[in-house]
């Protein structure tokens, strides 16, 4: 698959969900229940457009525009740095960090794509794509998140760690930890690399804490403003969603969620919730057979295995502070669960995971297009 065919690809996606988006802002009333929804008209742009930038966004242009502000510290900073440092180009925030996503994005899917035949020759690129495009929430990847940008971050760390390229496979390991939390979990496949390879041992040693580094640059420059280093996790509680900054096991989070289907009232938010906890043990007991069938390969690929375990801490970690809530976009990230999918021999199930996926992203677009929470 060469570039063209993934833009192709990408494109064609593109203009699927902006049909999704113009025609659910004929049929779903405008719901919009989050904070600084005003803020977006100031931007001068279609819904289609200041749509993607519904909820987290709108925080990650405003960290932009004015620097952060109380509680805000939850949202990592390479993202918001780079849409000020890139505005001066587009001279609206918006557009400019609606480009970092699409461009991030569209080089991620080309460099994932060579890393899927690197480490195994049997994997579909192409087919591994498609399913990734067509779950439920993958249109976070071009919404105004970090989910774009952290791609292809992820990506291309995993493709220079591949290619022994460790000086790339350092400043891109970094920065993708300066993006995201998870992004601090590189350290597994750097991790595998040094136990499988022992050839250049110092540098692998200097690389395996290059996560560590951007995590420790922003946890700094928060000593340094708030005095709190992690206070990226500190305020996760004012952004709702029931998060606790006390570790809460697994068994606890699924009685929570059990709980809810028993005794809540049928509406939007329980339909949500069924939504998160369904996506999540899918993903979960996918990557669980995975796992499992990745040791039982008499050689085995070292890449698919921790690629899996990485896939694994992503799912889980976010659970740990009470809730499944935005698993859906959280799981975009266990790429083993795609991977796992597209190798599946039986066509009716494929057909059949293809065709929920579709359904669901097509609802779930939809309803986070016109303001209501889905991940």
């Amino acid at each position: 698959m060469n570039f063209l065919v993934f833009f192709l690809i990408f494109f064609l996606w593109r203009v699927f969900d902006s049909f999704i988006i113009f025609f659910s802002s004929k049929t779903i009333p405008y719901l919009g229940f989050f904070p600084y929804k005003e803020e977006l008209v100031k931007f001068n742009l279609p819904h289609l457009f200041s749509s993607l930038a519904n909820f987290d966004g709108i925080h990650y242009l405003l960290i932009a525009k004015n620097g952060y502000r109380q509680w805000e510290q939850a949202f990592f900073p390479l993202y918001p740095l780079l849409i000020r440092i890139f505005n001066p180009v587009f001279k609206n925030e918006l557009i400019t960090g609606l480009s970092i996503s699409h461009l991030s994005f569209l080089i991620g899917l080309s460099i994932f794509a060579k890393y899927l035949k690197m480490i195994d020759k049997k994997i579909n690129p192409f087919q591994v794509i498609i399913f990734l495009l067509l779950f439920p929430t993958s249109f976070f990847f071009s919404a105004l998140y970090t989910e774009g940008l952290f791609f292809f971050l992820f990506t291309s760390s995993l493709y220079f760690l591949k290619k022994e390229k460790y000086f790339l496979a350092f400043i891109f390991a970094l920065l993708t930890s300066l993006t995201r939390l998870i992004g601090v979990f590189l350290i597994i496949p750097i991790l595998f690399k040094i136990i499988k390879n022992s050839k250049d041992k110092n540098k692998k040693i200097f690389l395996l804490f290059s996560p560590v580094f951007g995590l420790g640059i922003y946890c700094f420059y928060l000593w340094k403003t708030t005095g709190d280093p992690l206070m990226f996790f500190h305020s996760q509680p004012a952004f709702g969603a029931n998060r606790s900054t006390n570790i809460i096991i697994l068994p606890q989070v699924v009685w929570r969620y059990l709980k809810i289907f028993f005794t809540a009232s049928f509406n939007f938010q329980y339909f949500i919730s069924l939504f998160e906890f369904l996506i999540f043990f899918l993903v979960f007991f996918v990557l669980i057979i995975d796992f499992f069938e990745n040791l039982k390969i008499k050689n085995k690929n070292f890449d698919l295995i921790a690629l899996n375990i990485f896939s694994l801490v992503n799912l889980i970690l976010p659970t740990l502070t009470g809730t499944f809530s935005s698993i859906p976009r959280y799981s975009l990230f266990s790429l083993s669960f795609f991977i796992f999918i597209s190798k599946i021999k039986n066509q009716f199930l494929k057909l059949f995971l293809l065709m929920t996926f579709f359904l669901f992203h097509i609802l779930i677009l939809g309803f986070f297009s016109q303001g209501y929470f889905v991940s």
